[in-house]
């Protein structure tokens, strides 16, 4: 009994699990009210692009290059989502961009444009799976989905 999938089904899997996260992620947002901060916005950008990675390995599965592109856009993710779990977790400390920049404007006007624009900061865990905020649950996905197709793309013959 086999209970790895074939390459062709795991680029199916990795499209089906990326439509989910982003249309989570889009009903957390719109539907819920949570804010997202930046960080959080910048994790969805490797799942839109492995949406699209993952639909041309699904059509061209036996290359192997589509597979390491795939692998490199969940390095990525894993990167951004762990970098905001320590984030999280005070383990980094937050950078500038999380941050309220509103204190260096001096017209009255932009500051209160500011005020009603801005993100929450990215330290503020504001939504909960289990007690896993979602970047440590992107976090540990993207490690299993790297392991996965490393593995794959290593012990699997086409």
């Amino acid at each position: 009994m086999n209970i790895f999938l074939t390459r062709k089904n795991l680029y199916l899997f990795v499209l089906v699990y990326a439509i989910f996260a982003i249309g989570y992620a889009l009903y957390i947002e719109y539907y819920l009210n949570f804010e997202p901060c930046k960080l959080c916005l910048y994790q969805r950008v490797p799942f839109i692009f492995a949406i699209f990675v993952s639909f041309v390995g699904y059509n061209f599965p036996k290359k192997d290059g589509i597979l390491a592109i795939l692998i490199t856009t969940f390095a990525f993710s894993f990167i951004i989502s762990g970098y905001h779990y320590g984030i999280e977790n005070s383990i980094f400390e937050e950078f500038k961009g999380c941050s309220n920049n509103s204190l260096n404007i001096t017209n009255k006007l932009d500051l209160l444009d500011s005020l009603k624009s801005t993100l929450p900061s990215c330290k503020d865990i504001t939504y909960t799976i289990f007690g896993i905020s979602l970047a440590g649950i992107n976090f540990l996905s993207s490690l299993i989905l790297i392991i996965y197709s490393v593995r794959t793309l290593v012990y699997e013959k086409n």
